[in-house]
């Protein structure tokens, strides 16, 4: 078997295009189509079914994924414990990271990261933390740096790198920005900016506040950046990370109520991390 048809038939699958996987691979669509003709042949199978446009695996080829994925994923760790042996970490790292994380808690760890893996090809990748989280479950991705869930699926392992305490925040101009304190009476009848309902935020924030009816939605975004900047127009209130926070807003901390998510790292429980994940890990726990 080639690992080259390997690659391609994942890269179909990833891409749902046969057209991007041969971009991604550098590669022509004929010659990409060519791989997948001959893995088809060596398995004496079919393991896609074109309908339409769609791309869908079929029996035999959601039988192959995990198996080709694996294979790939061993030969890379080889290549990089070769290089390890002269003591030149070197390999591909892909890493997840949400938007928030990435802007204002990854840079120094990425300094310290490629400052002593100078080899290590370092591809981030910004998504929501609950998309990391599926893609790491799913095998598709190794490590991902995000808000991590309250409640992790048995088969992720966290490593809480920090705590990331949030305030509920209103704008000067907002009705209860002249108040001394609040109560989450206070809220529910006034519009708010909040991350998407689907969020591991969301839900932190409808658990701490515990409110009997949700308040009146005036805009669902996960950038948290842009709810900051919507809320200092006086749109709604909303709630961000303390660390955010620069005298622009006016914040508010409701008494007996602590607001407090955790970032990290997040992996497969059963699987065997690269030399690079492995490194990324170390530093991170040395923040």
């Amino acid at each position: 078997m080639d690992i080259q048809n390997l690659q391609a038939f994942i890269a179909v699958f990833e891409q749902q295009s046969f057209s991007k996987a041969a971009i991604q691979l550098n590669l022509t669509q004929p010659a990409v189509s060519k791989r997948i003709a001959a893995l088809e042949q060596d398995y004496n199978t079919t393991l896609f079914n074109r309908i339409g446009k769609t791309i869908v695996l079929t029996e035999s080829g959601e039988i192959l994924l995990p198996s080709a994925r694996h294979i790939i994923e061993e030969i890379k760790r080889s290549h990089q414990s070769i290089q390890g042996l002269s003591g030149q970490l070197g390999g591909e790292l892909k890493l997840a990271t949400s938007h928030h994380i990435g802007l204002h808690r990854l840079p120094p760890v990425l300094r310290a990261f490629t400052g002593s893996y100078k080899n290590v090809e370092l591809d981030l990748r910004f998504m929501d933390s609950e998309q990391a989280c599926e893609m790491i479950e799913n095998g598709e991705l190794e490590l991902a740096v995000v808000t991590l869930p309250r409640k992790p699926s048995k088969n992720l392992m966290t490593e809480i790198v920090w705590h990331d305490p949030l305030v509920i925040v209103v704008g000067k101009t907002h009705a209860l920005a002249g108040k001394q304190s609040i109560s989450t009476k206070d809220l529910i009848d006034r519009p708010a900016i909040l991350p998407s309902h689907e969020t591991f935020t969301r839900s932190m924030i409808e658990t701490q506040l515990s409110l009997k009816q949700m308040p009146p939605i005036a805009l669902e975004t996960n950038y948290l950046e842009t709810i900051k900047m919507m809320v200092s127009i006086g749109l709604g209130w909303g709630v961000l990370p303390k660390s955010m926070i620069h005298g622009e807003l006016v914040e508010f901390q409701i008494a007996g109520v602590e607001m407090s998510r955790e970032l990290g790292a997040v992996y497969h429980r059963n699987r065997t991390l690269s030399s690079a994940s492995l490194a990324m890990l170390d530093v991170l726990r040395a923040i």
